[in-house]
């Protein structure tokens, strides 16, 4: 190779890693901007809509949900229920699928006691069925939450957890810890 064709390559070099780094922060930029996909389906809901452990409104496009009571009864050791009451006036039914807890924790989900498949609080294939119009009660003889040795119990006596919906997709909600036994 010719030496004029060396210094030649050098000094497109630098402007060929320039444009090809601009090109790849553009294509990042399209692809995290552009991420709409224009359905009806809410987005996720990041935090409560109040700031009351136990509590948490979603009220966004076709979301209406309202949990209430949310209480975490734990033993010293982090096995326990979860008890709380979900309203949902969202016009279609919705299903919670996963409750998560801190360090990858999670509730086992059961369905209800008593009733059949379909009827509210009843375990479906998409998770817990909330029927529109309806508040199911978890605890009792309603679909049951119960954790396993599960972690991150605030200083403020309170379990952050995350919620999956099927239409409302992921709720943040912070229980309230009874310590138990």
């Amino acid at each position: 190779m010719s030496r004029n064709r060396r210094s030649a390559l050098r000094s497109t070099r630098v402007p060929r890693a320039l444009r090809a780094l601009a090109g790849a922060a553009a294509l990042v930029a399209l692809a995290t901007g552009c991420t709409h996909s224009g359905s009806s389906q809410a987005a996720p809901s990041q935090v409560p809509t109040t700031g009351t452990p136990g509590r948490a409104d979603v009220h966004e496009a076709d979301v209406d949900l309202t949990i209430t009571d949310a209480v975490a009864h734990l033993d010293s050791a982090g096995n326990g229920t979860l008890t709380m009451a979900i309203r949902n006036d969202s016009g279609v039914p919705e299903h919670l699928d996963m409750v998560g807890a801190p360090d990858a924790g999670r509730g086992v989900i059961a369905g209800r006691s008593t009733g059949k498949t379909g009827d509210p609080g009843s375990l479906m294939d998409a998770g817990i069925y909330l029927p529109d119009g309806t508040t199911v009660t978890f605890g009792g003889t309603g679909p049951t939450v119960t954790f396993t040795a599960v972690h991150g119990v605030t200083a403020q006596h309170t379990l952050p957890l995350m919620l999956e919906f099927g239409v409302a997709r992921l709720v943040n909600l912070s229980a309230r810890v009874v310590t138990t036994g």
